[in-house]
């Protein structure tokens, strides 16, 4: 990868449409949440412990351990904190808009109010927007391997307390064993209250699962979604409906998704033609940045500058961004381009 390509990604103005808030704890804030609850958690007091301890192997040892991260979340002001850092972070990288999948269930189970956890991401919210300029909007989304009661928890959380960032629903967690359509039911509440149907899908089964996430669940976008790479007539829908797909090409390889970056199916949607945004996923856990994802997926399309220029406007274009304020977006990666071309 060119040094200069690297350069131009790192200030390149983005959207960021698949990363979860937790799974985005940095290191030192994991550690130091671990250090606060020693005793009782497994997590590493030290960050420098913690590159072994995210080491998966598989994606159920993956949610075993993310879960494990999600315990050491306690209290309003820990959500508030890590949310405000994840903010900071992003826009560090050139995120100027990112819709964070937040998964309030795995902190109401534990005890925490709604309420104050609502309250606690907007505060966050409102104080990245006001200190470094990054938007940041929900995706309030059900742990799936807590089944229905915790669908039931998520819609609940949503239609009560409609936290002013919310603007999508989704679904999380592993997929195997945990069938898409018996969701629909909240699927539909959350779609009649216009929330926006974004569900993970065909990441570690096959393209039955994103065909029942569109049938079932309305999907609009589909998290990862890279098993349609395997179903020509699926790609071809995705196309002629405009659902696109949020993929996060080392969080594949990390989770066992996909056996190496080289036999990522990226190439293969976006020949068919599939729209899709570049995502970090959990990227801490992941070794990784959002940034890291674009070099990634430049290296597997042979992308240049304007190969991944176009990469940031999909991530725009596919987002639930108000028309008027993905114009601007759009706008700042075009002046930027025009920069960058000229210098």
């Amino acid at each position: 990868m060119p040094h200069a390509l690297t350069d131009y990604v790192a200030t390149l103005p983005k959207a960021e449409l698949h990363v979860h808030q937790v799974g985005s704890a940095s290191p030192e804030t994991v550690a130091r949440l671990a250090a606060r609850h020693e005793g009782s958690t497994t997590v590493p007091a030290d960050p420098a412990l913690l590159r072994d301890y995210f080491t998966f192997t598989d994606f159920a040892h993956f949610v075993e351990v993310y879960l494990s991260v999600v315990d050491l979340v306690r209290d309003p002001q820990d959500v508030a904190d890590l949310t405000y850092d994840i903010g900071v972070d992003m826009a560090a990288q050139g995120v100027r808009y990112a819709e964070l999948t937040v998964t309030p269930y795995n902190h109401t189970s534990r005890g925490m109010d709604a309420a104050a956890f609502c309250e606690a991401i907007e505060d966050a919210r409102h104080r990245v927007a006001r200190d470094v300029g990054t938007q940041l909007r929900w995706c309030f989304d059900i742990p799936g391997e807590a089944g229905l009661p915790a669908a039931a928890g998520t819609l609940a959380v949503a239609l009560e307390q409609r936290p002013d960032g919310l603007v999508a629903f989704g679904l999380g967690g592993p997929e195997i064993g945990v069938p898409r359509p018996q969701f629909a039911p909240y699927f539909d509440a959350a779609r009649a209250e216009g929330l926006r149907s974004v569900p993970h899908a065909g990441e570690t089964t096959g393209p039955q699962t994103i065909w029942d996430a569109l049938t079932h669940l309305g999907a609009e976008r589909i998290g990862h979604g890279i098993a349609a790479a395997q179903d020509p007539a699926l790609m071809a829908h995705l196309v002629e409906h405009g659902v696109a797909l949020e993929v996060c090409p080392t969080s594949n390889v990390c989770t066992g998704a996909v056996a190496s970056l080289a036999e990522h199916p990226l190439p293969t949607l976006v020949a068919a033609g599939v729209e899709l945004s570049i995502g970090s996923d959990d990227p801490p856990m992941f070794a990784t940045t959002l940034n890291d994802e674009y070099v990634v997926a430049a290296d597997l399309l042979g992308l240049d500058t304007a190969g991944v220029t176009d990469l940031a406007r999909a991530s725009v274009r596919t987002s639930f961004l108000p028309e008027a304020d993905a114009a601007a977006l759009l706008a700042e990666i075009d002046a930027h381009e025009r920069t960058w071309t000229a210098s």
